[in-house]
């Protein structure tokens, strides 16, 4: 995974055949920084080998905790800590890098870290985080980049009521709020099934944690000593489903997809049927069938149980060829359509006004090169030049090996022709 590698695919042929579904990233990082809260051994299961989850791995190791893989499972013992602060250039590397924020907080009463980098699709401001550990009793310091929290007393419970429903801010308060004493009542938080997958994590390690998957989440403080091992395994990443149902659908493919928990990716499948596209499910399993050239439709990106922000691009990607005139429209990330440029280099007809995109489908798609500049944008990218007539080249590959494991390779198994070219 060098930054300099790039994608050569030859498009024009069909997915076919089965492809299992890793753990979700979107889960496995809150629940690796989580781990840092009991001060002891977390025994992880299904984490995916990811670039994000390497950069969580080094975060964690500079703190001084000990993390070792076995296959896709790790082990973090987090009880030789001996830092609070993260440093900037690790921050940068990566948006979620800043979950350690309450977790640290948690159980050392002080935390520093600098502003998080990451996909560069719009604002993403700290202001719910540090408001969320405020009303806990934290005391806030910003300067010269760097933001301090600390406590100096303890956390003590609260009622937060988030402005809207992040999911990085509902994921830090719960774990700032484990060891803070008395209850914490969070209020407008995110339903994404990945907090449920975070809360099922801390509430094994002796956390008593109730309400995740509806707006209102309710924390008993536990004293750490009440924390314990613990050994959990990460639900399937619902992004990872999409992206090959959307993948089967563009190339007229027919794949089983499996580990796959169809509940989450109900408004995708919505979606899919409603473009045409046949669609079956199973208990942890669906069948896509591409059926020609799919319908337009019209979408709009909204917090969970909505359709999800990350799977817009690979739907414009599908769009770009439906029969008709879709619109889109983005209402989580004002940045997030940087992918329609590099479509319409392919020959998409795509006009974007502000936070919509006026899709109109053409009968195919050609062949360019390309940039990835985020990492759902790069996977929409991959989609499209499956489809493509002629070669397509794709730029930056390391956007999309943060949220995919293996990605060519496994389209390749399915009959894809994509290689990858180092340096």
């Amino acid at each position: 995974m060098i930054n300099g590698e790039k994608l050569m695919i030859v498009g024009g042929h069909n997915l076919r055949g089965t492809i299992q579904v890793g753990g979700s990233k979107n889960a496995t990082l809150p629940i690796l920084a989580a781990s840092i809260l009991n001060g002891s051994k977390s025994t992880i299961h299904g984490v995916p080998r990811l670039l994000d989850v390497a950069v969580m791995q080094d975060v964690l190791s500079y703190l001084g905790a000990k993390v070792n893989w076995f296959g896709n499972t790790v082990e973090v013992d987090t009880e030789s800590i001996h830092s609070v602060e993260v440093p900037e250039e690790l921050m940068r590397r990566m948006r979620a890098s800043n979950l350690v924020l309450g977790s640290l907080l948690s159980r050392f009463g002080r935390v520093k870290i600098s502003y998080p980098g990451g996909c560069q699709i719009g604002s993403r401001p700290m202001n719910l985080h540090l408001k969320g550990l405020q009303s806990l009793g934290a005391t806030v310091h910003e300067k010269f980049g760097f933001i301090t929290v600390e406590t100096k007393e303890g956390l003590t419970g609260g009622v937060v009521h988030l402005d809207q429903p992040s999911v990085g801010a509902t994921e830090n308060i719960m774990m700032a709020a484990v060891l803070a004493s008395g209850v914490t009542v969070i209020r407008n938080a995110a339903k994404e099934p990945e907090i449920v997958d975070l809360q099922n994590f801390l509430n094994s390690m002796g956390a008593r944690v109730k309400g995740a998957g509806i707006d209102t989440i309710k924390i008993e403080g536990v004293r750490i000593e009440d924390l314990r091992p613990v050994v959990h395994t990460v639900i399937p990443d619902r992004i990872e489903a999409g992206t090959h149902m959307v993948a089967t659908a563009v190339t007229g493919g027919e794949v089983t997809i499996t580990n796959v928990i169809p509940e989450h990716v109900e408004p995708l499948l919505a979606k899919l049927r409603e473009a045409g596209v046949k669609v079956g499910v199973g208990d942890d399993f669906v069948q896509v069938q591409g059926t020609g050239r799919v319908k337009a439709v019209d979408l709009k990106t909204m917090p969970y149980p909505g359709f999800p922000t990350d799977m817009q691009p690979q739907m414009m990607a599908l769009l770009s060829l439906a029969e008709g005139t879709s619109i889109v429209a983005e209402t989580i990330f004002e940045n997030r359509f940087k992918h329609a440029g590099e479509l319409r280099r392919m020959g998409a007809d795509i006009k974007v006004e502000g936070q919509i995109a006026i899709i109109k489908g053409v009968p195919k798609l050609s062949g360019a090169h390309l940039e990835a500049s985020d990492l759902r944008a790069g996977a929409a990218l991959v989609l499209a030049a499956l489809a493509a007539e002629n070669g397509t080249v794709i730029e930056n590959v390391s956007h999309i090996d943060r949220g995919y494991e293996r990605l060519d390779l496994k389209y390749n198994e399915l009959g894809a022709r994509i290689i990858r070219v180092h340096g």
